[in-house]
């Protein structure tokens, strides 16, 4: 940007709205499902998970922001977005306060959620922000940001919801939920095919550089085929994975396949630099997308 934005408008842009409709599709997900199987929906751990997911979003972009200045990884060389701290929009003192509120508002919405289920779902939610912090500060320059994408954006948010609402977990749910992890982790992989080549001349390692930029295309493209097959036999073949029955049911998830490779087609042809941000925000869109039809799916079964 050449102006500097406002002080509210510099917060929003740390908080990065486009992300959040990614922490908000397991969510979907999960409740779409509680409602196949039991046709009611408890409205208020509903929301108060949805909340969660939400403000555990905007915390985890205000601590990458944060630190990722306090590193010195918003180099001058950035090819992604324009980060709040590295610009001065927001100082590193203001920044700190912001993390801390979100980080508590997200306490605050998860503990109630101890009303509807048990402690268990109380750990994992501990565990959630416990890892907000250790993903920017380690895990993700270390490449283990596709593990914890799979876990946090797919399998935990997913199971979690729906044993709140059930008090219990099926086969479904867990490929379900491995389906919208796997599919989340695509953003990541268009965000490090982007910065591969400055990550590694700043000694970051991501599963991109280890594997390569080939390797992570091929990778991007399989998770569109494996996540469908996941879904497909999850919602209308209840979990044969040898019987590739379709019923109209599934219709819905189909439709996410021609976005997602059209994502794969642009990173083919575009290959590098700043370009690489439109498919990085396609691919959130994909993401929600996928949620969405499998939502669909589930509620109209």
């Amino acid at each position: 940007m050449n102006d500097k934005p406002s002080a509210l408008q510099s917060w929003i842009l740390a908080a990065r709205p486009k992300t959040l409709t990614c922490a908000l599709a397991p969510v979907m997900i999960a409740l779409a499902a509680t409602w196949n199987d039991t046709r009611t929906i408890n409205v208020l751990p509903a929301l108060l998970c949805a909340l969660f997911a939400i403000f555990m979003q905007i915390d985890a972009n205000f601590i990458n922001d944060y630190y990722d200045c306090l590193k010195g990884v918003d180099h001058e060389d950035r090819l992604g977005p324009e980060r709040a701290c590295s610009q001065g929009w927001i100082s590193l003192p203001s920044m700190r306060r912001g993390i801390l509120i979100t980080t508590v508002l997200s306490a605050l919405v998860g503990l109630p959620l101890l009303f509807y289920t048990d402690m268990y779902c109380i750990l994992i939610g501990a565990a959630c922000i416990l890892f907000t912090f250790l993903y920017t500060t380690l895990f993700s320059r270390i490449a283990m940001g596709d593990i914890l994408v799979v876990m946090f954006f797919g399998l935990i948010p997913v199971s979690c919801t729906y044993y709140i609402q059930t008090g219990q977990l099926t086969m479904q749910v867990w490929m379900l939920a491995l389906a919208q992890g796997l599919v989340a982790d695509c953003l990541l992989i268009v965000n490090n095919f982007r910065d591969r080549y400055t990550d590694a001349m700043h000694g970051k390692i991501t599963l991109v550089t280890i594997i390569g930029p080939k390797a992570a295309l091929w990778l991007y493209f399989l998770i569109g085929i494996i996540s469908t097959y996941l879904v497909t036999v999850s919602i209308t073949l209840n979990g044969d994975l040898f019987d590739v029955t379709l019923n109209t049911h599934m219709l819905p998830v189909l439709a996410f396949l021609p976005l997602h490779f059209h994502c794969v087609a642009r990173m083919i042809r575009i290959k590098r630099g700043k370009a690489l941000n439109g498919v990085l925000a396609m691919t959130a869109l994909s993401i929600f997308l996928f949620a969405l039809m499998i939502s669909i799916s589930l509620v109209v079964q």
